[in-house]
Order: structure tokens, then C-alpha cells, then sequence
């Protein structure tokens, strides 16, 4: 017997349900009760997940952070800001449920506006003149069903592709010039004849990481080909080089 799923759209996201526990209990959204908005939140959950519900990744999200605030609040010693005042765990959740709160509500005078509009006759030489409109500009008659929602949709396409443009992964290559052959003729002539010289002295005027690689495989090869010798001083990583 194949499982179904049933979904509750009471809450339209974990914002929407914290904001609820808050009204319900008549809590300061400045002063949360971490504690029992935490559990009031697991529990809910709980509840979605005995009716078999897919819970969404943003509620599952939630409440991770509001069990790493928890976690936060009980260690005794807080973190502290710059100027070494402590920092509240709470006040970034704080921050975004005030400013889902001020959305929700300009949304909720939004919906207010549109039913009242609903109730309205439209006027009925509109679509003529947005057709007149189209014929003076020379514009495609899509022109005729021009309103905000498109234009909002045009310009968050736009937004977007400007973002991606923006984050794309700029490689840079650059081109160096040191050969192995090279190197290995600078360390022939750093090595004075019948002496020899500290093993961090040949690299100790190179120009970067890169050249240090380069001069350092130069001088294995030296080392294979017997040119160059390698000596064991007193200690550790204690190494001469003498030329055979």
C-alpha cells in the first residue's frame, strides 16, 4: 500500500509559526524565552512528523538555530562584542522575525487592498487605450497585458543575472619564467668551489613559493646526477651542500 502525504498549510513558514507562539503567550519579541519558543517549536514538528508530513527544510533549519541559541545561552561565559559588551545569542533571530513581522503586516494591507479592488468595476475603455498605447510605440502587443507583477518579475530575472555575472570564478594566469636549467646553474654558482654552504641559504633570496619549488627540484636533480652533495650537520634538520 503506497504511503501518502497530507500538508497543513496553517503556517506559511517557521517564521510565521514563531511570530504565533509569541502572540499566543503575549511574549516580548525584544526578551524571546529561548527555552520554551524552542520547545514550543520541536514539538510542533514532532506533530507534522507523527502525521507522516514533509517538513521543509527552512522549519528543519529553524530549529537547528534555535537549539544552537539554547546551547549558547546556557554556557556560562558569553561572547563578548568589540567594545566588550556581551553578546545576546538572540538578537540576530530577533532582527528577522521584527522585519518578517513588518513584511507580514504591509503584506496583510496588501490583501486588504486587493479585496477591496475586487469589488471595484474596472473602467471600461482600459484595454483600449493600453491597445492605443501599443499601436503609437510600435511595441509587441504584449504591451496590452503590461502590469507591476511582470515588471517585478523582469527585474528580479535581471537582479539575478546580474548576481551570477557578478559571482562568477575569475581565474588568472600567470606565466613565470624560471626553467629547472636556470636554477640548477644558480646553485652551482651559490656553492663555493671546495666549501660549502647551508642548505636554506640557496633559497634565502628567491623571489616566491613558485621559484623555491623550481630551484628545489633543480636541486634534486643535482643531487641525482652526484653534482651537488648533501652533508648531515650537528642537530637536527642541520644540512650542508658542497659541490662534487
Amino acid at each position: 500500500m503506497d504511503s501518502y502525504t497530507i500538508k497543513i498549510q496553517q503556517f506559511e513558514g517557521p517564521f510565521d509559526l514563531l511570530l504565533f507562539f509569541i502572540e499566543r503567550d503575549e511574549l516580548d519579541i525584544n526578551d524571546i524565552p529561548i527555552a520554551k519558543i524552542t520547545n514550543d517549536f520541536l514539538d510542533y514538528i514532532r506533530h507534522l512528523e507523527a502525521l507522516d508530513i514533509d517538513i521543509a527544510s527552512e522549519f528543519i533549519l529553524v530549529a537547528a538555530t534555535l537549539m544552537r541559541i539554547k546551547a549558547k545561552m546556557l554556557i556560562p561565559r558569553k561572547e563578548l562584542d568589540e567594545e566588550g559588551n556581551e553578546i545576546d545569542p538572540r538578537e540576530e533571530l530577533t532582527q528577522k522575525l521584527i522585519e518578517y513581522k513588518k513584511y507580514k503586516s504591509v503584506l496583510d494591507e496588501m490583501s486588504e487592498l486587493e479585496d477591496n479592488r475586487h469589488f471595484r468595476h474596472v473602467r471600461g475603455n482600459a484595454t483600449a487605450e493600453l491597445r492605443q498605447i501599443a499601436e503609437k510605440a510600435l511595441v509587441d502587443i504584449e504591451l496590452e497585458s503590461l502590469n507591476l507583477y511582470k515588471l517585478l518579475q523582469t527585474f528580479q530575472l535581471l537582479i539575478k543575472k546580474y548576481e551570477d555575472d557578478l559571482n562568477k570564478p575569475k581565474h588568472q594566469i600567470i606565466k613565470f619564467e624560471y626553467t629547472i636549467e636556470d636554477q640548477q646553474q644558480y646553485i652551482l654558482k651559490k656553492i663555493p668551489k671546495g666549501k660549502k654552504i647551508a642548505f636554506e641559504n640557496i633559497f634565502l633570496s628567491l623571489e616566491n613559493r613558485t621559484h623555491a619549488i623550481v630551484t628545489f627540484i633543480a636541486l634534486l636533480e643535482l643531487l641525482n646526477l652526484q653534482t651537488v652533495e648533501l652533508i648531515q650537520g650537528d642537530g637536527i634538520n642541520n644540512f650542508w651542500l658542497s659541490a662534487v
